[in-house]
């Protein structure tokens, strides 16, 4: 999961170097933090969230076989 989300923001902004994505597990949920450029932040989130939303929905239904829920937090 982590991978795939590094690989969309990556595609999404001008500054891929600053792209950074850290992983923390638990029993039930895997939260994925997604850390992006300041001047890259709108980019991700797309107007009224739409891109950020999207982003969520492919990660979730990457996760639909595993039995965790998958967070998806964009961070600056």
């Amino acid at each position: 999961m982590k991978e795939l989300v590094e690989v969309i923001a990556k595609a999404l902004v001008d500054n891929p170097a600053e792209v950074a994505v850290t992983e923390t597990e638990s029993e039930k949920a895997i939260v994925l933090e997604l850390h992006v450029a300041q001047s890259d932040m709108g980019k991700v989130i797309g107007k009224q969230g739409r891109i950020a939303k999207a982003i969520r929905a492919v990660v979730k239904a990457a996760a639909a076989k595993s039995e965790k829920k998958v967070i998806v937090d964009i961070m600056q």
